[in-house]
């Protein structure tokens, strides 16, 4: 799947769920739960926000073993020759990073970064945030000098409005391994498929040849306005009383 489909479908995954596992008592009311900060209380609207953002931005993080994706570009040569080591250490593109192991790992990862060192959580959040964004398409078509600073400016923005409206990171973790997961999922409904059970090599794709062709019409005129009706009306259902 393309950039923009894997962080929608990541938004459209934290919307879904987020709030459900919230409220669940055993992650509320545990007190367990509650000292090691995982989603200790229902989420604001802001953090639904925040999380959906993060979320989006997290499910670009597989495609870093494969540097012309957009992730490998976002940030020039930086990202691009994190993408390149990635690809040869996780052996190849859909390699190890699309597997449950990467997913669990980085949320995990994630949830003890946001617990440990929060300036390390902190640049983690506006990383993820300026990538979904990238994702997205928000910028000046063919002006990517432009583009790059329409990007800084509207993180930045993001991030101080998270900040001043005293967003908690407790639930980085779940967001990080959600975002991982929901493009593993995606794309095993593709042509090709994921080693989700690495390091076993068998790869999980839909059978009759029925998956989804990357970058094709059915994906950029279908499926790209599905999701975005999609996260518009999740958005509604969360955030608009009835």
């Amino acid at each position: 799947m393309m950039g923009h489909t894997h962080a929608m479908t990541g938004a459209i995954a934290w919307l879904g769920l987020a709030p459900p596992l919230a409220a669940l008592p055993l992650l509320n009311e545990s007190s367990r739960f509650v000292d090691i900060g995982i989603m200790a209380t229902a989420l604001s609207p802001a953090e639904l926000i925040a999380g959906a953002l993060i979320c989006a931005g997290a499910a670009m993080l597989p495609d870093l073993d494969h540097p012309s994706a957009t992730i490998a570009q976002t940030f020039g040569p930086i990202t691009w020759g994190l993408s390149k080591a990635v690809a040869w250490l996780s052996g190849g593109h859909r390699g190890a990073t699309h597997s449950l192991v990467f997913a669990v790992a980085l949320g995990f990862g994630a949830h003890w970064l946001a617990n440990a060192y929060p300036i390390g959580r902190d640049i983690m959040v506006v990383l993820l945030i300026g990538l979904a964004l990238r994702a997205i398409g928000v910028g000046i078509p063919g002006n990517k000098a432009g583009s790059a600073m329409i990007n800084i400016a509207l993180t930045a923005g993001l991030y101080a409005v998270f900040l001043s409206l005293a967003v908690g990171y407790a639930w980085l973790g779940l967001a990080v391994g959600l975002g991982c997961l929901i493009h593993v999922v995606g794309d095993c409904m593709t042509e090709r498929g994921c080693p989700v059970l690495w390091p076993l090599s068998v790869k999980w794709v839909l059978p009759w040849k029925i998956g989804i062709k990357t970058g094709q019409k059915f994906e950029q005129k279908i499926l790209a306005p599905v999701l975005s009706v999609a996260i518009v009306g999740l958005l509604f259902w969360r955030l608009i009383p009835v």
